[in-house]
């Protein structure tokens, strides 16, 4: 994969930086939709490809970037496919820092150091090119506005954006209520991108908790056994980056 392009994960990351104050919106369910995004990432790439409600690993060789190489080996680990639901709600803890210090290498955006309530140190990301904002909100905003199918990039985008809640942040207010609900719809331009996003709205409802439902007549055990239970939670590992534990990423 050629690093020409800026990956699902980042353009979600960087949609959702508050141009003003550096900040995130929506930064739990952020979290979920990254790692969502990269299961989106990955399928455009032809590494992996949706089995039912499940994610199977179709060819394991490397993208050339490091972050959804680790994804990427995590799944091919599994052995099986895997639910997206469970992959997204595993713990992830460090992706947004990951991806927020890769936009800085990258000149995207710039650290500012703070502190919260005067004590404990901060750090706020702000766009050092808002065109590279303005152009991916473009096309958001292009796909809601004429109705035409947008490319399965945008598509996606869409539907992660829809999912962990940038609508409001994105089109704010009463005047933005229809933008909200045509951006919700692009959901169903892309497979992929929707069954991603549909899984992440299922963690933030509790889903990833409950077991699969899988009747079978008494005395007999459910079909598929283990599968129908649910499986372990398990996500992209913590990537480890300077200070992480002397200050407190962008909220």
């Amino acid at each position: 994969m050629g690093r020409s392009r800026r990956t699902i994960p980042e353009e979600l990351l960087l949609l959702a930086l508050d141009p003003t104050t550096g900040t995130t919106a929506q930064p739990q369910s952020l979290d979920l939709g990254l790692a969502g995004a990269q299961l989106v990432e990955l399928a455009l790439a032809g590494r992996i490809a949706p089995d039912g409600d499940r994610i199977a690993v179709v060819a394991p060789r490397p993208t050339g970037d490091p972050t959804l190489d680790c994804a990427l080996e995590l799944l091919r680990r599994r052995g099986a496919p895997v639910r997206a639901v469970h992959w997204i709600g595993g713990p992830r803890l460090g992706l947004r820092q990951t991806y927020l210090s890769h936009l800085e290498r990258c000149g995207m955006v710039h650290a500012v150091a703070g502190q919260m309530c005067g004590v404990l140190p901060t750090t706020r990301y702000q766009a050092t090119d808002t065109e590279i904002s303005r152009e991916i909100r473009a096309r958001l905003d292009s796909a809601i506005r004429t109705g035409v199918p947008p490319d399965p990039r945008t598509a996606a985008l869409a539907a992660l954006a829809h999912a962990v809640g940038l609508g409001k942040h994105l089109y704010p207010g009463n005047e933005g209520r229809s933008s909200r609900s045509r951006l919700r719809d692009l959901i169903r331009h892309d497979p992929m991108g929707g069954l991603v996003a549909h899984a992440v709205m299922d963690v933030q409802n509790g889903a990833a908790a409950q077991p699969r439902r899988n009747p079978a007549p008494p005395g007999r055990p459910a079909a598929g056994g283990a599968r129908s239970a649910a499986e372990p939670a398990r996500g992209v590992p913590m990537q480890p980056h300077r200070g992480s534990m002397a200050r407190v990423a962008a909220h």
